[in-house]
């Protein structure tokens, strides 16, 4: 069984032509759950503070580098609109959200 929301559904019902809508949301939580974990594993790696650890199938190394940043927003306060607006790049975004369906009981 998986919870979607607050409704439960059996792995039978899964099989049966589900939804496309609901197989996104389940698989959505279990890589919500599956990305929980791993970050997780990644605290208690973390915590040990060795920069290698050695399994029976691989092994996992812990290092530590600098990375510059751009702050764009500090920057443009020492550029004109105009000087903004050149080095502005406009992309276009996809989002998928995921929203319980609301029934209303009568």
């Amino acid at each position: 069984m998986r919870l979607i929301g607050t409704v439960v559904v059996t792995e039978i019902e899964m099989e049966i032509e589900m939804n496309l809508a609901d197989k996104y949301a389940i698989l959505k939580q279990e890589a919500d759950a599956a990305l929980a974990a791993l970050d997780a594993c990644k605290v208690e790696i973390k915590k040990l503070g060795r920069e290698t650890l050695e399994g029976t199938h691989v092994v996992v190394t812990l290092s530590l580098s600098e990375r510059k940043s751009f702050d764009a927003k500090a920057a443009a306060k020492f550029l004109t609109e105009e000087q903004v607006a050149a080095c502005t790049k406009v992309s276009q975004v996809e989002t998928i959200r995921i929203k319980p369906r609301v029934t209303v009981e009568a």
